[in-house]
């Protein structure tokens, strides 16, 4: 655990700064001292170099917020179009620096404006911002989970894992029993009752991205024993083609 002070110093991130992420909920402390100061632990560290990474790619701290907070947001995935957006931006400013010396060599008289186009870099943010963006689903989730003490949501995610956990038991009957294909009714009734409403097409990528690879997959794996990523997205393929 750092204090606040110390992660001040780590990061160069103000206090303030801090004090105020964690006022409107964007980075909360993992607990507070017997004084009363925020302390962080490790996953509060991964949480604010996401955020400052996603603030460097200027987005508003209301998408940060937005975007964090989805039930869906997969770190890997996040990570992997956080380095295109940032290769581009180094990428352009590159030219401009080339551009910026080739007229302090010349005298400034180069009439070619093409290096100031942002155009593929804008399209890219943008689409990266409508994946990651506020859906109907998430202002849902957001809707439930906002009266939600740390302890319910905490009781919540718990029994969500134990569900992937019951299909780690269910392995050995296949993806197309009966066993299995409640299981998945199960998940689907849980995350529409807790989080959003899950039709079929979400709950069948839903089982994509367990099987997906990263923290999804791990995650599963880690509730249920290995390969229990990989027979949930099955089973559920099995539900949605019924």
């Amino acid at each position: 655990m750092m204090t606040v002070n110390e992660v001040s110093k780590l990061t160069g991130v103000s206090i303030r700064t801090l004090q105020y992420y964690d006022k409107i909920g964007l980075l909360k402390p993992a607990g507070y001292t017997e004084s009363g100061y925020r302390l962080y632990d490790d996953t509060a560290l991964e949480m604010l170099q996401q955020i400052l990474l996603f603030k460097e790619l200027e987005f508003s701290l209301k998408e940060i917020k937005e975007i964090l907070s989805r039930p869906d947001f997969d770190r890997k995935k996040a990570l992997e179009q956080q380095i295109t957006l940032l290769t581009m931006k180094k990428e352009h400013l590159e030219n401009l620096i080339g551009f910026a010396r080739e007229i302090q060599i010349v005298g400034g008289k180069i009439m070619d404006f093409s290096v100031f186009d942002t155009k593929k870099m804008d399209a890219y943010a943008k689409q990266a911002k409508e994946k990651w963006g506020s859906t109907e689903e998430y202002k849902e989730f957001e809707q439930k989970s906002q009266n939600r003490g740390k302890e319910e949501e905490q009781a919540i995610v718990k029994e969500f894992m134990e569900i992937f956990a019951e299909f780690g038991k269910l392995r050995d009957m296949g993806a197309e029993s009966a066993e299995a294909q409640n299981q998945v009714k199960k998940l689907q009734d849980y995350i529409t009752d807790n989080f959003y409403h899950c039709s079929e097409e979400i709950l069948f990528s839903l089982g994509q991205m367990y099987a997906g690879g990263g923290e999804f997959t791990d995650n599963v794996d880690k509730a249920g024993g290995k390969g229990t990523a990989e027979f949930t997205a099955e089973a559920i393929r099995v539900y949605c083609r019924r």
